[in-house]
């Protein structure tokens, strides 16, 4: 068996848990993974996947289930922040993610700024 890459087992849990929309336990998390891995290995990616935040676990029997604490838009919306975060050129970044957009996600982003100013002008409104 081949080497997966870094992460992919974390992600493939994650994408799980957001499917099922609700607490699932080690082994329903592997059963519906279908790759033979040992319940130790999903337990270890569980714990990992805790201590970053990403998941939230409560008691169920003997064991506990595991559900994702944010959808997989807002986690994955955290993980872009982090990267334009990251650079030093945050504009030059946004600059080229923009560029990479086609007509749709591009008219999405447009109306999706409009609202948040139409928001922001609202609130500026009632606090005065």
């Amino acid at each position: 068996m081949g080497r997966r890459p870094d992460g992919s087992l974390e992600r493939d849990i994650l994408r799980i848990l957001w499917g099922h929309g609700g607490a699932l336990l080690p082994g329903e998390i592997n059963d519906r993974l279908d790759r033979g891995l040992a319940y130790t290995s999903i337990a270890t990616v569980l714990t990992r996947l805790l201590d970053k935040g990403h998941v939230a676990r409560e008691p169920r029997g003997r064991a506990f289930a595991y559900r994702a604490t944010a959808t997989e838009a807002e986690f994955t919306a955290r993980r872009v922040n982090d990267l334009i975060a990251a650079s030093s050129d945050r504009v030059g970044v946004l600059s080229a993610f923009i560029g990479t957009l086609n007509t749709d996600e591009s008219k999405a982003i447009r109306e999706l700024l409009d609202d948040a100013l139409t928001d922001t002008l609202d609130d500026t409104e009632r606090d005065r």
